[in-house]
């Protein structure tokens, strides 16, 4: 009997052992197959040199045996525009194929995937397709990999300076206007800087797109102009096009209109995803405007869409939206005229605290107050509404006599607590009824319906014949920088 028990055990064991064996032996059936966790990838548009970013999948063995991988490539080979990533081993364009790579039973691997288009010289985009290749027992197996890419003017940093200003490149020389090509794209990496005494033109369909942190400064004496057509606008944003960067802030610094800059134009244009939209530094003349700002968005700013610093900007047909502090801070004293223009913070990334809007005419250095006169301030026919209670921010010091400070709304749509009936500062206001935007979800603040309080409610003193859509404004006007179209 014990005999019997033991040859029994003996089987046992034995069957485990070469189980066990069996499990760790590499499965070489030619008709078993990897598992993918996708069957293509598709990149958005790349820009030339600049590269992609990193798009991944994984590789599945279902297998209850281990699986060797004997070849990985890319179907392009050394000629590939992507390059792969797989357990470490990459490929290049002196070793385009990895090799042996083992998987456990039950086990995955991930491969990475980048991809750079080369300069083309071509002003149409490319459709770049390659394919990642796999090779197990004598079995091919593919995933497929598409891209677009666009050929680009790249405007790099070519000037280190060690006093403390960023790393930069000009482009715009002092002394030369310059008119930018809008065949291509650009991408711009450090500050991009017009000199002075330039005029940098960029005309309509040009597309600007900016590195981290990057910036288009505008020195003293110097000038941006921005001629869009409806339509047809110039754009400025962060060069990531991925949609999950779509309406992402803080992508880029933003332009910068510094001190003294002078007879800044922006016209029709989209300006969005950066820390500031638009920085306005303090003046170089006592009657003309630091920067006229017409029939453009400004919208999804980490701090805000426009800061003044003791500017004057005179602005119309603008949407100002969506921002994580201020939508609009006006600081330091200044001049301002804001006529047709909506002013909107619906901001969902953090709980705000601050207004919608900001006025301010000092600072603080040390133990110092400056004051600066808010010369004057107009806000007509705009509407300022914005998620929280208080959407205008006033901030002036008792030190400042009655000619420091003037600002005045008329025909406006206000969120606010404050008391509008001082007709020093406020004119027919309409408080704290909501506009009725169309969706302020995806920054549409187009008037949704008829019932809207801002149709036919402006003044017919402030005459701007057509809204930000193009559209005819007819008798009187809606309030906004749309005319309700039914």
């Amino acid at each position: 009997m014990n005999f019997v028990k033991t040859i029994f055990t003996l089987i046992i064991f034995s069957s485990l052992f070469f189980s066990a064996c069996k499990k760790d032996e590499l499965l070489t059936d030619s008709s078993a197959k990897l598992d993918f966790s996708v069957d293509s990838i598709l990149f958005d548009t790349v820009f030339t040199q600049v590269g992609s970013t990193t798009r991944s999948f994984r590789i599945y063995n279902n297998h209850d045996q281990p699986i060797n991988i004997s070849k990985i490539f890319l179907g392009a080979g050394a000629a590939s525009q992507y390059r792969i990533n797989v357990d470490g081993s990459a490929t290049t364009s002196s070793n385009p194929i990895i090799r042996d790579v083992e998987i456990m039973a039950g086990d995955s691997l991930f491969v990475f995937v980048q991809v750079t288009v080369d300069p083309t010289g071509s002003t149409s985009p490319l459709l770049i397709k390659d394919s990642v290749i796999f090779e197990t027992n004598g079995n091919i197996q593919d995933v497929k990999l598409t891209a677009i890419g666009q050929d680009v003017y790249l405007v790099k940093p070519d000037r280190f300076p060690t006093s403390g200003f960023p790393d930069y490149s000009i482009i715009g020389r002092a002394g030369f206007d310059t008119i930018l090509p809008n065949d291509k794209p650009y991408v711009v990496f450090g500050y991009a800087v017009v000199d002075s005494a330039c005029k940098l033109t960029i005309q309509q369909n040009t597309k600007m797109y900016f590195y981290n942190n990057a910036c288009l400064y505008v020195y003293k004496d110097g000038s941006l102009v921005v001629n869009g057509t409806f339509g047809n606008e110039p754009s400025f944003q962060g060069y990531r096009l991925e949609s999950a960067y779509k309406d992402t802030p803080a992508q880029w610094r933003g332009i910068w209109l510094s001190a003294l800059s002078k007879n800044n134009s922006i016209d029709w244009a989209i300006i969005k995803n950066a820390n500031i939209g638009i920085q306005v530094d303090t003046v170089a003349s006592l009657t003309q405007p630091t920067l006229k700002l017409t029939n453009t968005i400004i919208k999804n700013m980490q701090i805000a869409a426009l800061y003044g610093q003791g500017a004057r900007i005179w602005s119309n047909n603008c949407v100002y939206a969506n921002c994580g502090l201020y939508v609009t801070a006006l600081t330091l004293g200044g001049n301002y005229k804001f006529e047709h223009c909506t002013f909107a913070n619906f901001w969902s990334n953090d709980d705000r605290q601050t207004p919608t809007i900001a006025l301010n005419n000092y600072y603080v250095s040390g133990s110092n107050l400056l004051v600066r006169p808010l010369d004057s301030c107009y806000f007509g026919n705009c509407i300022i509404y914005g998620d929280i209670t208080e959407e205008i921010g006033i901030d002036s010091t008792t030190l400042a006599g009655p000619g420091f400070f003037s600002y005045e709304f008329e025909n406006c749509i206000l969120k606010t607590s404050r008391n509008t009936t001082n007709s020093s500062h406020y004119t027919d206001i309409i408080k704290n009824s909501n506009p009725q935007f169309k969706d302020s979800g995806v920054n549409d603040y187009q008037l949704k319906t008829n019932t809207s309080p801002a149709i036919d409610a402006g003044s017919t003193g402030v005459i701007i014949p057509i809204d930000l859509k193009n559209n005819i404004r007819n008798g009187v006007p809606d309030i906004g920088a749309y005319e309700f179209i039914p």
